[in-house]
């Protein structure tokens, strides 16, 4: 006999009333707990259907019925399967958003570098003081889980898990329900080692895996982690007479091509007490490079906690008040063309 949508359905009607309530149940509490609109007759012609297939049991003699253990098999595997699929819907969802903002940036790097005719920077978004917004735990192979750790922003990092036995996945998904009621929505310096070992106890023989998890979330949002910086115009810099020196050139372009170095500009410009326009003249850069040029930076925030810094890079002589002008417009288109790709 088929299991057809219609017997699947009541079915699962009878698990979960029967989980809530422990009594057996009736074909006229399913007519209540379903909106199938079916009699009570053909609910009861139905539920013969699913005891003749053993998915359902009648313990006494005109009772209800309570799922077998084969009924059971049926909705936890559908409930398993359902849970995945929305994982990977999240997942494919994520990364889709993910790779929206990066190209974002670019783009921004792009205009920027058009309508100044300098060189220009922007970095991604920093993570620090950042709050955990879900994590998930997948299986990849029989040694190895995949931590999947989503940051307040969208903000994905993953984190390869090695494990010495194969986890099922009602144990995974518990596993997952642990962490999330008890990490989502806090930040990695409020995990303290009372929640630590309150999570370790409630995964019980798993407690190893969850330690990786938070491990790997408090890495994510490291406060010095290596920033993604996104560059353009480079070739511009060459317009300028007193940037175009052979070794000046080169020593630009290779601090643009590079970027580490960058990494000091940013965090000057994330740090600095006023968020707002911030101008760096010559010997006023922190980087050894761009002693004879002028920079310009402004802080943009696409959400909370997600902070990073955009920069214009020219000489000394640059236009300053369209410069600020253009970073000032930017910042509003920042903000409007990120809104349209949340």
């Amino acid at each position: 006999m088929e299991l057809t949508e219609r017997k699947k359905t009541i079915l699962n009607a009878i698990v979960r009333n029967y989980l809530e309530t422990g009594e057996p149940v009736g074909s006229r509490t399913i007519s209540k707990y379903t909106d199938l609109n079916l009699s009570s007759a053909t609910i009861r012609n139905e539920m013969s259907d699913l005891e003749e297939m053993g998915l359902i049991l009648q313990p006494h003699t005109s009772a209800g019925r309570i799922p077998s253990d084969q009924g059971y098999r049926i909705y936890v595997d559908d409930m398993l399967a359902e849970k995945e699929k929305e994982v990977d819907s999240m997942r494919e969802m994520l990364l889709d958003k993910e790779e929206k903002l990066e190209n974002l940036l670019k783009h921004v790097a792009r205009q920027l570098a058009d309508n100044t005719n300098y060189a220009t920077m922007i970095s991604a978004p920093s993570m620090s003081k950042n709050k955990l917004k879900f994590l998930q735990i997948s299986r990849v192979d029989s040694d190895h889980l995949l931590a999947t750790i989503v940051l307040e922003g969208n903000l994905i990092k993953n984190k390869m898990i090695p494990v010495e036995e194969e986890l099922d996945d009602a144990t995974i998904l518990k596993l997952n329900m642990i962490l999330n009621t008890n990490l989502g929505g806090i930040s990695v310096e409020n995990i303290n080692l009372g929640l630590i070992a309150a999570l370790k106890a409630q995964a019980g023989i798993h407690s190893e895996i969850v330690g990786h998890v938070i491990d790997a979330a408090a890495e994510s949002i490291r406060a010095d982690e290596e920033l993604e910086i996104y560059t353009s115009g480079t070739n511009n810099i060459l317009k300028y007479p007193e940037l175009s020196d052979n070794q000046k050139a080169s020593d630009l372009i290779n601090t643009f091509e590079e970027k580490h170095d960058l990494t000091s500009l940013v965090e000057s410009s994330l740090n600095a007490t006023e968020h707002g326009i911030q101008v760096y003249i010559g010997n006023e850069m922190p980087i050894a490079t761009m002693k004879d040029c002028s920079v310009v930076t402004a802080t943009y925030e696409l959400a909370e906690g997600m902070r990073g810094t955009v920069g214009i890079i020219g000489p000394k002589r640059m236009d300053y008040d369209k410069v600020v002008s253009t970073l000032k417009k930017m910042m509003h288109q920042l903000d409007d063309l990120y809104k349209k790709n949340d």
